[in-house]
């Protein structure tokens, strides 16, 4: 398991695992299950996953990575909001908007839940999925999703889903930025306040540089999952291609 990375801590008496954008590989999450399981037997009294955000879309089984989540995870947990989620939350209000969801892997987030696609895929019966959606995804499912955070700080760590926007505090960023922004972070070298720890951007493997952190490294198309494990002053990577 590679260790390194940008100076910085979390806070004391903290062990922290950061997972990257699982988007519907439920069969990845639970190798990174079984790793934070295995690992914990270390770890301090005080121990905590975040989740990056697109936890939903493109892969197979968005309902399972939910149910992994809501129901018996071996830590606490901090569900990040990323623009996969923004886009769940919207068309369950306004099922117009399935056309698009369905070209960002909403299809397949449909057909985890038992949900007959056929017919969005022609274009039609929009209203008639998303009330088969609302039927099928239990209170919990939703309230995670619902209850997502735009952010979460520990020490000197800034964790979102895509990043923020250069030149703005931290704890004035627009819920926009933290879940669509590209450029304009990934190509800014200098200081953000903090490091950013984010995913929404795959890259070929986690990015450790000194003012942020990437940590989607593709899962839904590439099989590999990437946990960051945060303590004290140190940081470890362990991914489902290890």
């Amino acid at each position: 398991m590679p260790t390194g990375g940008p100076e910085g801590r979390v806070e004391d008496g903290t062990r922290i695992y950061c997972i990257g954008d699982v988007h519907g590989r439920a069969d990845l999450l639970g190798r990174v299950r079984g790793f934070v399981v295995d690992d914990l037997a270390t770890a301090p009294e005080r121990r905590l996953t975040v989740f990056l955000g697109d936890l939903v879309d493109r892969g197979p089984d968005s309902a399972g990575v939910l149910e992994a989540i809501a129901t018996g995870w071996p830590t606490g947990t901090v569900v990040l909001r990323g623009n996969h989620e923004t886009e769940f939350l919207a068309v369950l209000d306004q099922p117009r908007r399935l056309a698009a969801w369905q070209r960002h892997g909403g299809l397949e987030t449909l057909a985890s839940y038992g949900v007959p696609v056929v017919d969005v895929v022609r274009g039609g019966r929009f209203s008639e999925a998303v009330a088969a959606l609302k039927d099928k995804l239990p209170p919990a499912h939703l309230e995670l999703v619902a209850g997502a955070r735009a952010s979460f700080v520990s020490g000197d760590f800034f964790f979102c889903h895509a990043g923020v926007r250069p030149g703005v505090a931290l704890d004035a960023q627009t819920e926009e930025d933290l879940t669509t922004i590209r450029s304009p972070f990934l190509d800014f070298d200098g200081d953000f306040g903090k490091i950013v720890v984010h995913g929404h951007t795959p890259v070929r493997a986690p990015v450790l540089k000194a003012n942020r952190i990437a940590l989607d490294t593709g899962a839904y198309m590439t099989d590999v999952l990437t946990c960051a494990v945060f303590e004290a002053g140190a940081i470890r990577l362990f991914s489902t291609a290890d």
